[in-house]
């Protein structure tokens, strides 16, 4: 039995390290930063100024998504946007404030995890 529930948690744990962007040992290219967007947004706009800026500054990559191509992120989103996502949880939505997504940023290893 000890090996069954040892070979579960190495599959389960495969898995987590897989989707969370590691393959054979080598850290692949992962989304840190996600700004959630739609097309005529003049929030979106701004936000994508300061975002990009601040972004680029720290080194960090940013996927840019319009909400419209996704049914359960209008659902979710949809009165929010633009919607600011660092590691998958939502740090800002409709005004970025640049020194704190600046601060957030620099929590941030670019190594692949939190400092």
């Amino acid at each position: 039995m000890r090996l069954g529930i040892r070979w579960h948690t190495t599959t389960v744990a495969a898995r987590v390290v897989r989707s969370a962007g590691f393959e054979s040992g080598t850290l692949a290219t992962m989304t840190r930063v996600e700004l959630l967007t739609r097309p005529g947004c003049h929030l979106c706009d701004a936000a994508r100024e300061t975002v990009l800026r601040e972004a680029a500054a720290a080194g960090i990559e940013v996927r840019e998504t319009n909400i419209d191509d996704d049914a359960e992120l209008t659902r979710r989103y949809g009165e929010e946007i633009p919607v600011v996502l660092i590691d998958g949880r939502v740090h800002t939505y409709w005004r970025v404030d640049a020194g704190r997504f600046r601060a957030a940023l620099e929590g941030l290893d670019v190594s692949g995890g939190r400092a």
